[in-house]
């Protein structure tokens, strides 16, 4: 049990408890509030019927605000202390490996045209963004899934893995990221808001704010009137239908305004609480120092001005309460609140894309180094200048540690490609999986599987989950043909490539396979690519010799135990020596 396990159950076990207490005063809150309103209720009527006192109600009625007003600070109180209950138990899932389909599995991110993003298991169900994403935002998922589908510059990762460093260990940090706020990830939509603050001013004739305000002021004086000196009901009519018309006149400039941001006040507090939190955190590294900075730029406080929008919105909200919306007519609600809105607009409209894009950076930060904190042995890759990939006791961060059995690899200019070979099941995919993966969290500035890793800023293109298509028309030969194109292509524009190419060219001939397949090493050869193919067909295995000392076999074996096929995989020189597929065969209740 390593120390984050320890740490986690021993916070969770904390807040627990503290629910535990607050529900009970929670509970005994909700019964004296039902006691005063009855009291409340009953003294009322006992008093209208028999003509006495009004006084006698007023102390239940105190003892009632009183309490209701400290029935929300502990309901806001136990909801704390259920999001971060909730954020060890996500913790210890994950340490326990529970966590697969309970975490946010980034389906939006997934795109069959990425050339490594399936293969690898980057998003969906039990994948890679499930495992690492802690982000409570729309960007900060966005971002991540950013780095994982494209490698830093080689200047930001050594900054990256800085801040990841920084961070793991500020637990309160993390914590407090995770639980600020309510939860309104699913309806953030920071696109739309950015559209909004960003949208050009919306012109209005001068002196029409100042006119706004006066019509209030006659229409309040001619209802003074009206109740007070005798006026009759006549100028309050007229001044308010003048009124009504007035709003109309202003209908669509004021819609322009408030459309986009409108009921967003929600999701504009978490934003707010967020960006407090960062800005009072004494961070160590340079690279999260420079995005505090540049919050911070011209002496602005983003979480206050956010705040202000936020408060601007929610009062914006208050028309839409039918008690109110008659008072909200009369007090030109709408128009005031959207003169103010294109105030904070003019403003500060520029930078709220820059700051939420500040929350999602920090919450990547904070997913990659709470993976960090919960694997402790996982160590920071070299990321060298010279083409390379060398890793020793890799293993997939998918699979349970007890059940992960690790290998090295070593792939550099003198030793480009590895061909492996193989039975089924015994290995050549995952082996696969396990270097890309680790390749993804290396140059996303991430900490990875293994004993060490030393590699350069490599592009990864990969052939291991292609499948046919129905809706497109295309055979699993096709789909293959095509990725690999785009893989031949992306050895071109961007190298050094790291391909892993699984069963290659297995939709055809063995004819065909054999002259595609040699033709398709030697061109990413030339281009300086390196990497691994697997394959069943151990004719392809004679490319190895052909190539000379670039190229090497590997395989992985297998043996009969107890009448059983069982399978070590562990990773052996050379080319497999036997096959497995009849054995397989006849294990399932094949006649062969």
């Amino acid at each position: 049990m390593n120390g984050a396990h320890q740490e986690y159950s021993s916070r969770l076990q904390q807040q627990q408890e503290r629910i535990r207490g607050l529900s009970r005063i929670d509970s005994l809150l909700s019964t004296a509030r039902g006691i005063l309103f009855v009291i409340f209720v009953l003294l009322f009527f006992y008093i209208f019927n028999s003509r006495g006192a009004y006084l006698w109600i007023t102390l239940p009625a105190i003892l009632f605000a009183i309490a209701v007003v400290m029935h929300e600070r502990i309901i806001d109180r136990k909801n704390l202390a259920l999001r971060i209950a909730s954020f060890y138990e996500r913790g210890l899932a994950r340490i326990e490996h529970r966590w697969m389909g309970q975490g946010i599995q980034g389906n939006q991110f997934q795109d069959a045209t990425h050339p490594y993003s399936e293969d690898l298991d980057l998003f969906g169900s039990g994948s890679l963004f499930e495992l690492l994403c802690t982000a409570r935002t729309q960007s900060g998922e966005q971002i991540l899934a950013d780095w994982l589908k494209k490698k830093a510059e080689q200047n930001e990762i050594p900054e990256r893995q800085s801040a990841v460093q920084d961070l793991r260990t500020r637990l309160h940090f993390r914590e407090d990221l995770a639980s600020q706020g309510t939860d309104v990830r699913n309806r953030m939509r920071p696109e739309t808001l950015i559209h909004w603050a960003e949208k050009s001013p919306v012109p209005f004739a001068k002196g029409l704010r100042a006119a706004t305000s006066f019509s209030v002021l006659f229409t309040f004086l001619t209802l003074y009137g009206w109740s007070q000196l005798g006026w009759g009901w006549n100028p309050f009519v007229i001044v308010t239908i003048l009124q009504i018309m007035f709003l109309r006149h202003l209908g669509n400039r004021v819609i322009e305004i408030t459309q986009g941001a409108e009921g967003a006040h929600q999701e504009l507090k978490l934003l707010s609480s967020l960006l407090e939190r960062i800005e009072t955190e004494n961070f160590q590294s340079r690279y999260l120092q420079h995005v505090q900075q540049e919050m911070r730029s011209e002496g602005i406080v983003p979480s206050r001005q956010i705040r202000k929008m936020g408060t601007l919105l929610e009062l914006l909200d208050w028309q839409r309460n039918q008690l109110f919306a008659p008072i909200a007519i009369l007090l030109l609600w709408q128009p005031h609140l959207a003169f103010a809105l294109e105030d904070w607009r003019k403003k500060y409209g520029k930078k709220i894309r820059f700051w939420i894009r500040s929350v999602g950076e920090i919450e990547a930060i904070s997913s990659l180094a709470c993976y960090s904190y919960e694997h402790p042995e996982d160590p920071f890759p070299d990321v060298v200048e010279d083409a390379c990939f060398e890793g020793t006791d890799l293993g997939h961060p998918l699979i349970p540690e007890n059940q992960c059995v690790r290998n090295s690899i070593e792939l550099n200019p003198g030793r480009r490609l590895k061909i492996v070979s193989g039975s089924n099941m015994s290995g050549k995919s995952t082996f696969l999986r396990t270097i890309g993966v680790n390749a993804i969290l290396a140059l996303a500035g991430a900490p990875v599987r293994a004993k060490q890793l030393r590699l350069s800023r490599l592009s990864i293109g990969a052939s291991i989950h292609i499948l046919d298509s129905l809706q497109t028309g295309s055979s699993r030969f096709y789909a293959e043909i095509t990725r690999l194109r785009q893989i031949m292509d992306l050895a071109q524009k961007e190298p050094p490539l790291l391909f892993l190419l699984d069963e290659i060219l297995h939709g055809t001939n063995s004819a065909d396979r054999l002259v595609g397949a040699d033709a398709i090493v030697r061109g990413l050869q030339r281009r300086n690519a390196m990497g691994l193919l697997t394959t069943h067909d151990l004719a392809l295995t004679n490319i190895a010799e052909k190539l000379g000392p670039i190229a090497e076999n590997i395989h992985f074996q297998d043996h009969i135990e107890d009448g059983r096929i069982a399978f070590d995989y562990r990773v052996h020189p050379g080319v497999v020596q036997k096959s497995n597929a009849i054995a397989l065969m006849r294990a399932v209740g094949l006649e062969v």
